[in-house]
């Protein structure tokens, strides 16, 4: 497994990419593997508003739903809408074109 270093990543297995006040939010390759198929991902509405540590969203994989948590504090700026029709895309590119959203941060 192969962890880049421009990332920050928090203890339930999130990465963050920031840019400024703004940036991305994806799930580690441990966590996409530990889930094993993933059938389907639910993600918030562009414009929701989240605390730092809030469930904004759950992957479920033919194991089980996990919650997906924020690892800042921030407003969704956009989905990746790919992953409603390919939820398996997590599994093959987790930290590239796969991130679940993108957003506004608080600090």
């Amino acid at each position: 497994m192969s962890y880049p270093k421009e990332l920050m990543y928090s203890k339930d297995h999130e990465w963050l990419k920031r840019d400024g006040k703004s940036g991305v939010i994806g799930v580690t390759s441990y966590a996409v593997e530990q889930l094993g198929d993933i059938v389907h991902v639910e993600l918030p509405a562009v414009g929701d508003d989240f605390s730092q540590g809030d469930s904004f969203g759950t992957i479920e994989s033919t194991k089980t739903v996990s919650d997906l948590y924020m690892p800042i504090s921030g407003k969704i700026t956009a989905i990746n809408e790919t992953l409603a029709d390919k939820p398996d895309a997590l599994s093959a590119s987790p930290f590239d074109d796969s991130r679940p959203v993108k957003g506004e941060f608080d600090t």
